[in-house]
């Protein structure tokens, strides 16, 4: 189906290769799964597959790429438009229409589908992907992870042979992955779709994938089966951490198969985890607060507080009012009754430098806070704000997110490498309060860990709260403190992180699915546990 032979490439006034000699044929009906690295190339071999590369991005490509017996070389990406049907990283750039069912329906009344054709696939797609509900709203009043199951509803409506997703679960909660990914499967195995995406969260997807093509950074691939790459790979998901850190024998890429592989460790008795929370100096107090969206309801009359020093994470499913939550803790968003307090103050009150200094904010959409031609020129302004010696914020960004060009222009970056740009910019400030709204999104293993390290250091160092709203688990488990969880607008669970998770099924990580009865949450906590006990 798709054939890449002896493809090269190269960006301008770059120094690196993105590809060199790639040979490898995809069959149909295949899933592959794209792993590298944060800003390693991904994005560019999912859009060499409908020519987006290098028609509208620029660059050096040798060698060819045909899907179905056509050339992208010779064909530009709208003369396979009925071929291959592609979901980017940010869904919301590629939205043409401001409505959920006429944004489906566009890409088919642009070929002159027939009325019934286009009746009866947008109601297929709506229902395939749990959208009917929304299906009238307008696509900027929906959450991040919404936004991202239209665009894929607007792809799949096409019937395309072939589907390419960049970060397909990136911004959806656990059980709207699980019914994306299992979307997919069904197109795979009943259809015979062959499915390319590119992943960072390798824990939701490679029990799915039939082969990998591993970037590795340096122009090179590698590509087999999951067992072969993630055998030898340094990104591997908790799954293969437990298997290493365990010396099993072999390893599964499902909680069903390691379960078998770690009975005997599950067996051994081990002494309580104290799960209790600390009481801590409320920085962050919240009232009473609802938050309407005409006769919507985002949030109905929540109350919390959040101390000094802690990590909180928000959690819940796509929808739930997690970003309404931030936005008006953050001040930027009114609340239709109820109050907010940041120590003490109310932060819609916050501004200029004292706004900066009290409050680090990561929007959904990091760009929205980017506005100079380079990176560098981000990182100099940072440090003149925050007062800090040249190059601190650069210095942090390098560690974060290795080989970015400081002379890139941040939107040339890729969604994770302009992500790292951001939280070095606002970490780099030491605000009293950080505020981040899915800051993982599009960030590899290795800059997860330095990030995680680097927000647990800030909060013990400097007593300072974080709260994130995240879907994605693993993080939660390996930093929160505390979880809240969001339903429909109110807070339906508020405990300590091993507390909240193992009780919810959906939302546990993959080692608490694994080693269930036990109560660890990490490989970490397993290894701990087991060394006390040996």
């Amino acid at each position: 189906m798709i054939t890449f032979s002896n493809v090269s490439l190269i960006y301008p006034h770059s120094t690196k290769t993105v590809l060199e000699d790639l040979n490898c044929e995809i069959q149909e009906g295949e899933m592959v799964l794209v792993m590298g690295h944060t800003g390693s190339g991904k994005s560019s071999l999912l859009r060499l597959i409908n020519g987006l590369v290098p028609h509208h991005t620029g660059g050096i490509l040798a060698g060819d790429i045909s899907v179905d017996g056509l050339s992208t070389r010779e064909l530009k990406p709208g003369a396979l438009a009925h071929l291959v049907g592609i979901v980017g990283q940010n869904p919301i750039n590629g939205f043409v229409t401001d409505v959920v069912e006429e944004e489906i329906a566009f890409g088919m009344e642009a070929l002159n589908f027939p009325p019934d054709v286009m009746r009866k696939r947008v109601e297929e797609v709506l229902d395939l992907l749990s959208l009917n509900a929304v299906r009238a709203r307008a696509i900027s009043s929906l959450s991040g992870g919404e936004q991202q199951r239209v665009a894929i509803a607007a792809a799949l409506v096409m019937h395309p042979k072939v589907l390419v997703l960049d970060e397909p679960t990136s911004a959806l909660d656990p059980i709207a992955a699980e019914e994306v990914l299992s979307v997919l499967h069904r197109l795979v195995h009943d259809l015979s779709v062959t499915v390319i995406m590119a992943e960072h969260r390798l824990e939701r997807v490679i029990q799915f994938v039939d082969r990998i093509i591993y970037i590795e950074g340096n122009g090179e691939t590698s590509i087999g089966s999951a067992e072969e790459i993630l055998s030898k790979s340094e990104l591997v998901p908790p799954i293969i951490r437990l298997a290493r850190a365990l010396n099993l024998n072999e390893f599964g890429t499902s909680v069903r198969e390691v379960r078998r592989l770690t009975a005997d460790v599950r067996g051994i008795a081990v002494a309580e985890i104290d799960s209790a929370t600390r009481v801590r100096t409320p920085a962050i107090e919240v009232d009473s607060l609802t938050v309407k969206y005409g006769d919507d309801f985002a949030l109905r009359g929540v109350s919390t507080s959040i101390g000094k020093g802690e990590i909180v994470a928000l959690m819940g499913r796509n929808g739930a009012g997690k970003s309404s939550l931030l936005e008006t803790i953050v001040g930027v968003l009114k609340p239709s009754s109820g109050a907010v307090r940041v120590y003490q103050q109310d932060p819609a009150e916050l501004a200029g430098k004292s706004r900066r200094k009290r409050i680090g904010y990561v929007p959904q959409e990091p760009s929205d806070l980017l506005y100079h031609q380079s990176v560098r020129q981000e990182c100099q302004e940072a440090d003149l704000l925050a007062g800090l010696a040249s190059g601190t914020t650069l210095s942090f960004l390098d560690k974060l997110v290795p080989r970015i060009s400081h002379d890139a222009h941040p939107h040339d970056l890729s969604e994770g490498q302009r992500l790292a740009l951001v939280l070095s910019i606002v970490l780099s400030g030491n605000p009293q309060l950080l505020i981040l709204d899915e800051p993982t999104r599009g960030l590899d293993y290795q800059a997860k860990s330095l990030f995680t390290r680097a927000l647990k250091e800030y909060a013990s160092t400097l007593n300072y709260p974080v709260l994130l709203a995240t879907h994605d688990v693993e993080l939660v488990a390996e930093l929160a403190d505390r979880v809240i969880f969001l339903a429909e607008g109110e807070i339906v669970a508020d405990g300590s992180t091993l507390d909240v998770l193992l009780s919810s099924p959906a939302f546990a990580p993959q080692v608490a699915k694994i080693m269930s009865p036990q109560p660890w949450l990490t490989v970490d906590h397993v290894v701990s546990a087991l060394a006390e006990k040996l």
